[in-house]
């Protein structure tokens, strides 16, 4: 059946459902497409700040309406959340630098850096690691020092010297120090008040205060063993008065590092990039240890090396909206040539019974119902006719009378849709005696 022939309101109807459908298929893809990314990250530290300060990021994101979220995959220890990155089992992970298996791992943020402290009791007159004789050194950290203590024992030679190293629970340490179980205790934290809080707490109140025994070798420890480089820890870092240490002291330093899968997309980790440094800037007066939050070694040379997505953050260097849409924008007119076209056709579907028609097709429609006349033997068939008949009537007085051809073809038409109902009076009349009972 043609347009014309379909109701004008049922024409409405349709053309008003597939407009709905169509908005409604953009509007859902216009949601897809900006819709927040979200990305699973692996944190975990032994007191749980990590885990805090990453929770305190992602809530953040969610409140700015970042393009990238963070669904935070909580595990025991750094240990652990390198353990699943390398896994492939998240998109993200804090980790420490000398953490196994991070050939998939590209650089996005560093986290904090974590200063190897080697304490020994008030009292104490080492001065340096290569002075340790046959003494047990508790390691609070446990398995994730382990490369740290092989760098330190390959270095001075520590199992000549019969130095054990003992696992400590941070619990513990201090009733081990003070029982003489453990001649020093190893840790390695960041160089903030909490942590130095923490090491206070591990000592008993005296007026000598604990000693921080110097790592020399710091120096040829980082040259082999890049995660790690050479640190001197500020004179008065544990205690201001008396001064603790009294001068500069050389150790070891490693940092924390955010990770990215390397499939990771450029535009995912510009935006992750972009929104951390926002949200750990609204944060530094909340949590102060994200001002050791930094951009990482961004060297070809670098230890870890940086996500391209990231460094296209920190050197200025991401697409501009030209380039990131110049092919949306190029193809914007075509697009626009299409949607006006269908306008046209719709207006067109809607105007159906109200086109104009020529002339010869005007007479040719009308002469076409001479025979159906005849033929029709109900009431209803000579109803629907006269219906087509004003509708090409209506069609042809759309045109318009513009000159005298005009003007007759309009006239032909009215001679020949008066003939037409001249027909179907007298077909009424023969329907009426055919139907009539006879006496």
């Amino acid at each position: 059946m043609s347009a014309a022939g379909l109701p004008k309101w049922f024409r409405v109807v349709l053309l008003g459902g597939l407009v709905i459908l169509a908005s409604g298929a953009g509007l859902f893809a216009y949601r897809w497409y900006s819709r927040p990314v979200t990305l699973t990250i692996a944190v975990g530290s032994l007191d749980g700040e990590a885990n805090l300060v990453v929770s305190a990021l992602a809530s953040k994101l969610v409140q700015s309406n970042a393009p990238v979220r963070l669904t935070i995959v909580p595990t025991p220890g750094a240990l652990e959340a390198a353990k699943a990155f390398a896994a492939g089992n998240v998109d993200l992970a804090v980790v420490r630098a000398d953490a196994d298996d991070l050939r998939l791992a590209q650089s996005v943020l560093v986290v904090a850096h974590a200063a190897v402290l080697l304490i020994a009791p008030p009292g104490s007159t080492v001065t340096d690691l290569a002075e340790l004789k046959r003494a047990t050194i508790g390691v609070i950290g446990g398995e994730i020092n382990q490369k740290l203590i092989n760098a330190l024992t390959d270095a001075y030679d520590l199992g000549r010297a019969n130095v054990t190293f003992r696992p400590l629970a941070p619990a513990e340490a201090r009733r081990s120090l003070e029982t003489k179980e453990v001649r020093a205790v190893l840790l390695v934290v960041p160089l903030a008040e909490k942590y130095l809080a923490l090491v206070r707490g591990l000592f008993a109140q005296s007026k000598g205060g604990p000693v921080l025994i110097a790592v020399e070798s710091a120096g040829a420890i980082a040259e082999r063993e890049r995660s790690y480089e050479s640190f001197d820890v500020p004179k008065g870092t544990l205690r201001g008065s008396p001064t603790i240490p009294p001068d500069d002291v050389t150790t070891l330093r490693t940092s924390f590092y955010l990770v990215a899968q390397k499939k990771l997309g450029n535009d995912v980790v510009s935006d992750l990039t972009e929104s951390l440094m926002k949200a750990r800037r609204d944060l530094l007066a909340e949590m102060p240890i994200l001002a050791q939050s930094s951009e990482p070694d961004t060297g070809k040379d670098a230890y870890l090396p940086l996500h391209p997505g990231a460094a296209a953050f920190y050197d200025g260097s991401r697409l501009g909206f030209l380039d990131r849409w110049g092919n949306a924008i190029f193809l914007a007119p075509m697009i626009a040539g299409g949607l006006v076209s269908i306008l046209a056709y719709a207006w067109k579907f809607l105007r159906a019974g109200n086109v104009s028609l020529p002339a010869e097709v005007a007479l040719d429609a009308l002469y076409a119902l001479g025979p159906r006349i005849r033929a029709s033997d109900r009431e209803a068939d000579l109803d629907e006719i006269e219906r087509e008949i004003d509708r090409v009537l209506r069609a042809q007085r759309a045109r318009g009378v513009a000159d005298e051809e005009t003007e007759r073809e309009v006239t032909a038409a009215n001679v020949a849709a008066h003939r037409l109902e001249n027909l179907i009076h007298d077909r009424r009349i023969s329907l009426a005696l055919q139907q009539a009972p006879r006496p």
